[in-house]
């Protein structure tokens, strides 16, 4: 079963520090915003060769994902093995089967968007900033390298892809990281070697059964993503959120917020023999999109007074008033 994240209210006292300087408040057109705002500067070069922006950027690369001597390995080690020990394909098809109905709570975009603040994921060796200043981040950097009208869904991707770890908030279901956060896998068939911290997966129930543990398992060759069930979290959620409440979002959008933590395959190129031609369409988009998710963790917070009304109109463009979450 998903178990309730007694923890929330007891992070560290640097953590909550973190939290009440970019939690500051500062007056803007809508006075429900005072809580994302705040006055520092985000440093908003570009993460790439504006030329070849299909291209890593090596030097900065190194710096992030490091999961074996990062400041917070720690955390993150003590994460992904209880992640791993616990994601099986049983649990997965509750947890879809009882967070996918989405009717705990309705509001809007900007709404979930507040209480996103409040949270810092222990999954994620680079950053203990809250959410919405990654998320701006995020959002910023690709907003410069794709400007204009025509990737105004990918600036607002950007911005809302992680809302959905709004799962772990005591207002929400206050569910442990481990339901909630991390790379994501699909379950039901042979974990990947490629999989962070893959010796910890030993301790799936699911790693040494015969029913699961073939390349293919329960699958079918080519089957397409749609039809894989993979380790629930964030992404998964945010997915049916969009979806589920009729959002205008393209399918390329969609793809990046279901798939945007399936690092096995959109970093390493695992898991192809499930994926089908639209998948691979989609692969593309998830991977620039990736570059901007990680390399846009700048230890600099946004200024928020500037940013935040431009992803506001997005919502509202893209999404109804008021979701079901």
């Amino acid at each position: 079963m998903p178990i309730a994240n007694g923890k929330h209210q007891n992070d560290s006292d640097s953590k909550k520090r973190k939290h009440d300087e970019v939690a500051e408040s500062h007056q803007v057109g809508d006075h429900r915003s005072n809580e994302l705002l705040d006055s520092k500067k985000l440093r908003l070069g570009p993460i790439e060769d504006d030329e070849k922006p299909s291209e890593p950027a090596p030097a900065r690369s190194e710096t992030f994902r490091n999961y074996e001597d990062a400041p917070r390995q720690a955390t993150v080690s003590k994460f992904y093995h209880e992640h791993h020990a616990k994601q099986t394909f049983d649990f997965v098809l509750e947890c879809e089967r009882k967070f996918n109905k989405l009717d705990k709570k309705k509001m809007s975009m900007w709404d979930a968007a507040q209480l996103l603040n409040e949270i810092v994921d222990d999954s994620d060796p680079d950053t203990e900033f809250s959410q919405i200043i990654h998320l701006v981040q995020t959002a910023e950097s690709l907003r410069q390298l794709y400007p204009g009208d025509e990737y105004d869904w990918l600036h607002l991707t950007g911005f809302i892809h992680d809302l959905g770890k709004l799962l772990a908030h005591p207002k929400m279901h206050n569910l442990e990281q481990f339901c909630v956060v991390g790379d994501t896998f699909p379950v039901g068939c042979a974990h990947d070697p490629s999989i962070v911290f893959h010796d910890a997966l030993k301790e799936n129930p699911d790693h040494n059964n015969p029913k699961y543990n073939s390349k293919f398992g329960i699958y079918r060759e080519h089957c397409g993503l749609d039809n894989v069930h993979m380790s629930f979290g964030h992404d998964e959620y945010m997915y049916q959120v969009c979806v589920q409440n009729g959002s205008t979002l393209p399918p390329e959008a969609l793809a990046i917020i279901r798939y945007h933590s399936f690092y096995p395959w959109h970093n390493k190129g695992a898991y192809d023999h499930l994926c089908n031609e639209k998948d691979r369409k989609m692969l593309d988009w998830v991977q620039k999109f990736q570059r901007h998710d990680l390399y846009s963790k700048l230890p600099e917070t946004p200024d928020l007074n500037k940013t935040l009304p431009y992803y506001k109109k997005l919502m509202e463009k893209y999404f109804p008033a008021v979701l079901r979450w």
